[in-house]
């Protein structure tokens, strides 16, 4: 930088751009590596969690029974293969794999338009919303759907609304704040869960176990039935968000910046509030409220590739897709054949993840 400033003016001015190109492009260039290098951990994690599972099936006839699906006559399979791999596994996968990547996606746009680290689907009652409308579904029979298959899936995805809707409805009367924001979240929270626990005092205890199992979250009731739904509804929601990624840096830099450059900050920050909470709402409905994905995946990835939300929202919806799935695979396996919720893993594996961050020396990632 020295030999810079001591050229000629006009040299010393093309050297100093040149150099801040070069550094902009090694940077951009190390962002795309680190969403590439998620991609293949994504697809690693695929191909080792499908060989795994409490059924005893060989890796050979794993992939054979996949195989199997397109050509029949060239890959033969047990039933029992085909039946383990198509109708278990794979939908667990896959859903697994969107359900992360959407509430990485959501926690990531939270934490950026409210500028709180503590910004997630859960903290702003989305998840306790869902939680109540599936307690009234399974205790009470009370749902909007009338068919019985989907009793628990309509109700939590219709009750996760709520929040949002009572947050858009306090903050055009008070301004869409960072904090009336959060503290709306925050009520809606408490109101929902205590509303829960008065429904599971009065509850048959099997219902309440039940309830309990749902609220915790799981992957094993996934389907290929769900999957198509939610990857419908999510991935144009996905795509809206990413172009709008660009806004989303200038909240970052405060509201005032924001304004000075075109922004509409009260009504962005309310529309990409209800995005966030609809592509939680279509996950949440399905897999019921699995924990700290949403909270922890954003910061990860801002440690490694800083704030530019144009590559953290996918980063963070990769890494989110990622933990999840890692995090069911191990439930799977861990005390087989007992398989456990995946939220209890993720918990435990949240928590730790969360306080790396904490115990870091260098904490002005944020």
């Amino acid at each position: 930088m020295s030999s810079v400033m001591a050229m000629p003016p006009k040299i010393a001015e093309v050297e100093g751009i040149n150099w801040v190109k070069e550094a902009y492009y090694k940077s951009v260039l190390q962002k795309i590596l680190f969403i590439f290098s998620l991609l293949v951990l994504i697809f690693i994690l695929i191909i080792f969690s499908t060989t795994l599972g409490t059924a005893r099936i060989t890796v050979y006839e794993v992939y054979s029974a996949i195989l199997n699906h397109f050509l029949p006559e060239v890959f033969p399979v047990s039933w029992k293969a085909k039946v383990c791999v198509w109708d278990f596994r794979l939908p667990r996968i896959l859903m697994g794999v969107l359900a992360g990547f959407c509430l990485g996606v959501a926690g990531a746009v939270m934490q950026g338009i409210l500028r709180n680290p503590l910004a997630s689907p859960y903290t702003l009652g989305i998840a306790s919303g869902a939680g109540f409308g599936a307690a009234l579904a399974i205790i009470s029979g009370i749902s909007f759907s009338p068919c019985g298959t989907y009793l628990v899936i309509a109700n939590a995805f219709i009750f996760s609304l709520l929040p949002t809707f009572f947050i858009v409805g306090i903050s055009k009367y008070r301004g869409a704040t960072p904090e009336t924001m959060i503290l709306a979240g925050i009520a809606m929270l408490y109101i929902f869960s205590a509303a829960t626990t008065l429904m599971e005092y009065f509850a048959e205890p099997r219902r309440v176990k039940a309830v309990i199992f749902w609220m915790v979250g799981d992957l094993g009731g996934a389907k290929w039935d769900y999957i198509l739904p939610a990857l419908t509804i999510s991935a144009p929601i996905f795509a809206i968000i990413l172009l709008k990624s660009w806004d989303m840096n200038m909240i970052n830099a405060g509201d005032e910046t924001a304004i000075s450059l075109g922004v509409n900050v009260e009504k962005f920050r309310i529309s990409m509030l209800v995005l966030a909470s609809l592509i939680t709402a279509t996950i949440v409905c399905f897999t019921g409220t699995i924990g700290f994905i949403g909270l922890v995946a954003p910061h990860m990835c801002r440690i490694v590739i800083g704030g530019d939300n144009g590559f953290l929202v996918p980063a963070s919806g990769l890494l989110g897709s990622s933990l999840l799935l890692a995090s069911d695979t191990i439930a799977r396996t861990i005390i087989a054949p007992v398989i456990l919720p995946v939220g209890v893993i993720t918990s435990f594996m949240g928590g730790a993840l969360f306080l790396y961050p904490i115990m870091r020396k260098r904490r002005e990632y944020w």
